[in-house]
């Protein structure tokens, strides 16, 4: 790819010269035919009997003329007869320029020029001191330069954030130093020329046009130095291989050197030495060498760039540019081909204007791809890399860098697109397929740029809004901020209000920028509330979910994390939204539940809670005994550190003795603790009051169940056939030698007591 940079300029100064010659042509054939035309016709004109005669004769040839009919002089020449004339035309043009050069140069030896041979010889002996004396400037000069260009590259080439302007600014200084360079060596050739050889203050043309073309073809080479920069690869425009980029910058530089010299040099000194006859040959054979070497090149290396072309696809991120690459990998050299044929073909119909034309063109093209390329590269640089905040803007706002890293690839793939559209329309204006400045000046084209800036400020705007609104609740439900955590209820509402403030900025951002692109929202806003309403009589229920989900969070009902029982299930709120809540019993089991099927809600987690135990005695134990040890069993509970930090009193409530029940007498008590701990502290006691009452031997009642044996005739039980073995040697050392269940520490229940309850 790389390898086609400068082909498209080398070609237009190619067909610039054979048009300048065409016309050099045209001017030298007509110049001494129009001189006699016009004398015979002034002579003609002077006298009355010619002159009346000559009246005479036009009269005639108009009467003779038959008229042409309005169908003809309405019917145009149909285009592929204009192109067959204007090729006819051409051909002959070039058959005749070749016919009069190869004539002219038959009869050079035997024609007498204005100049002498010795003073042609003078003459060039004094443009070689010239060309000897700028070049060896020059050379000295760059030498000095490229110890400059050195230092600059290895800055350039420096691994820095800001590697992309580092190397913009470092190619801009290497072209300006280059053109000093360029500029010292051709005032030092004009001193030459005008003090050192010949008059003092005189110059001979042939030195004019050597100095002259020097600067033009050096300028070009700084340009060609600038894509390529064979020797310093951190100076270098486009990104390719030092042996690839060697090649083409010798390749070019022979080429520039072998049409610049010859034509802007060579050619001008044949025709003020010999004719324009000559010259015109001349620059004919230089044209048509140049365009076979060039075309023979381009097919010689059509696999090569093909190859490099498949690379930059693959590597490619951009869709349409893997896309893109790849078309241009498989056609590259037929569409160069078929360019380079085209600006051939429309130099030889228009040599006199399409040389302007052509060469603003391919100049316009090659900007815009430069340009193209270097604002990607910049926005690649800047936009398509990851974010990174401070620490302590991490912490207080821990999805505030992730959020930003989201944002920004999409704006740069934006960014490219935007790029590429521009890069298009100056391309189509170079080639006058689109009328770019007249379409900015077209009220349409004022009204879509105003369109597409506001539309960007309005997205930049709501996206900006939305980073600091997220993040703002993010800080707010971060418990590593400053300040205490939040409550359950601020997560909730926070969470339900990022939910709701992300569709309506949403809502309100997509309004907005289909009313600035001309949409009329007005019937929009009324379709939508005909479609809410029909919405909301067909769907009662999701209507009603919502309203209730309003009034459950208004009232404070469910918060995230407590413990509650909606919907005839009980378990831990673990998601809220405005229309359903999301629960966990447990088992694991997540249930979703639509507010509209919660009639009653029930919340463990509010202020307080109690465990409420009752435990049943037989009926010959005495109540009395049974309070007391049931009191000891909550000293005991409030012995331990971690469970008292859980009790809100520390005092046992008994209710006594509630209910004389078939099989047991049952006493009630209540332990006030904090919400969510009830069910722990309630197990921990029930596990102390069974140890208790076993140590005091009262009686806890059980079902019971009597064992039946029979009859015999008369009426008597049988005797049992009970055996009783004891208990084995092992197992009875185990039993004496095991700690006390209240002393081991594996015998505790280790329940975390969050999300920790009880289903009812």
């Amino acid at each position: 790819m790389m390898r086609m940079g400068g082909l498209p300029l080398i070609l237009t100064l190619f067909l610039s010269v054979f048009s300048i010659n065409q016309v050099w042509a045209d001017e030298a054939a007509s110049g001494s035919e129009s001189k006699l035309s016009s004398e015979l016709l002034a002579d003609m004109l002077e006298n009355p009997e010619t002159r009346q005669q000559l009246i005479d004769e036009l009269r005639q040839q108009s009467a003779d003329t038959p008229a042409m009919s309005e169908a003809e002089a309405e019917q145009s020449p149909s285009f592929a007869r204009q192109i067959a004339d204007d090729t006819q035309k051409v051909a002959q043009d070039l058959v005749s320029t070749i016919g009069r050069s190869v004539q002219a140069v038959s009869t050079l030896g035997s024609e007498q020029s204005s100049h002498t041979w010795s003073t042609m010889l003078t003459d060039l002996g004094y443009l070689f001191v010239v060309i000897a004396a700028t070049l060896v400037v020059f050379w000295l000069v760059r030498g000095i330069a490229r110890k400059i260009f050195f230092r600059v590259n290895q800055w350039a080439e420096n691994t820095h954030r800001d590697a992309i302007i580092r190397r913009t600014l470092a190619i801009i200084a290497s072209i300006i130093v280059d053109l000093i360079v360029v500029a010292i060596a051709w005032v030092a050739g004009y001193a030459v020329a005008l003090f050192a050889v010949g008059s003092d203050g005189e110059m001979q043309i042939t030195q004019t046009l050597f100095l002259n073309a020097f600067l033009a073809i050096e300028v070009f080479k700084v340009l060609l130095r600038s894509i390529f920069a064979p020797k310093n690869a951190g100076l270098r425009w486009l990104p390719m291989m030092d042996e690839t980029a060697h090649y083409w910058h010798s390749w070019l530089n022979r080429l520039t050197n072998f049409i610049g010299y010859g034509v802007l040099l060579v050619v001008p000194v044949v025709a003020n030495t010999f004719s324009e006859a000559v010259a015109q040959l001349l620059s004919v054979i230089i044209v048509l060498f140049a365009f076979v070497y060039a075309v023979l090149t381009i097919w010689h290396q059509r696999t090569p760039v093909k190859n490099q072309l498949q690379l930059e696809a693959r590597a490619a991120t951009f869709s349409l540019s893997r896309i893109g690459l790849g078309m241009l990998a498989r056609s590259w050299h037929i569409l160069a081909t078929i360019y380079f044929a085209v600006l051939a073909g429309t130099m030889l119909l228009q040599p006199a204007t399409a040389l302007p034309v052509i060469l603003m063109a391919t100049v316009q093209t090659l900007a815009a791809i430069v340009m193209g390329l270097l604002l990607v590269n910049l926005a690649a640089t800047y936009l398509n890399q990851p974010l990174q905040i401070q620490s302590r803007l991490q912490t207080q706002y821990p999805m505030l860098e992730t959020r930003l890293n989201s944002f920004m690839p999409k704006i740069f793939q934006t960014f490219r697109i935007v790029v590429l559209i521009a890069v298009v329309a100056v391309v189509l204006d170079a080639w006058n397929l689109f009328n770019l400045p007249a379409w900015l000046a077209s009220p349409v084209g004022l009204h879509v740029v105003a369109t597409l800036l506001t539309v960007a400020a309005i997205l930049v705007v709501a996206m900006l809004i939305w980073i600091a609104l997220a993040s703002w609740i993010e800080h707010r439900l971060n418990p590593q901020g400053e300040g205490d955590g939040p409550t359950a209820r601020e997560k909730t509402l926070l969470t339900i209000f990022r939910n709701a403030s992300a569709i309506a900025l949403i809502i309100m951002t997509l309004m907005i920028v289909l009313s600035e692109i001309g949409i009329n929202i007005g019937p929009l806003l009324a379709g939508a509330g005909v479609l809410g309403l029909a919405i909301g009589f067909g769907a009662q229920k999701l209507v009603q979910d919502v309203i209730t989900g309003v009034f459950i969070q208004m009232e404070n009902a469910i918060s995230v994390g407590d413990v509650v029982t909606a919907g005839g299930l009980s378990g831990t709120a673990e998601k809220l939204t405005i229309r359903s809540m999301g629960m966990r019993d447990l088992s694991g089991t997540y249930h979703v539940i639509p507010f509209s099927s919660v009639d009653i809600v029930s919340n463990y987690m509010r202020g307080f809670a109690y465990h409420v135990g009752e435990y049943g005695v037989a009926y010959r134990e005495d109540t009395d005994e049974v309070i007391i040890k049931l009191r000891e069993a909550f000293d005991e509970l409030l012995a331990n550190d971690e469970h008292r930090s859980k009790l809100l009193s520390d005092e046992l409530e008994v209710h006594g003795v509630t209910a004389l029940a078939d099989s047991a007498v049952n006493i009630r008590v209540r332990i006030k603790t904090l919400p969510g701990s009830q069910w722990g502290i309630g197990r921990e006691y029930n596990r102390l009051v069974k140890r208790h009452l076993d140590a005091a031997g009262i009686e806890i009642p059980f079902p019971h169940l009597t064992l039946y044996f029979g009859e015999d005739k008369d009426g008597k039980a049988p005797p049992a056939p009970i055996r009783v073995m004891d208990m084995p040697k092992k197992l009875q050392q185990q039993a004496e030698s095991s700690p006390q269940a209240g002393s081991d520490k594996r015998s505790e229940a280790n329940p975390s007591y969050k999300g920790d309850f009880d289903e009812e």
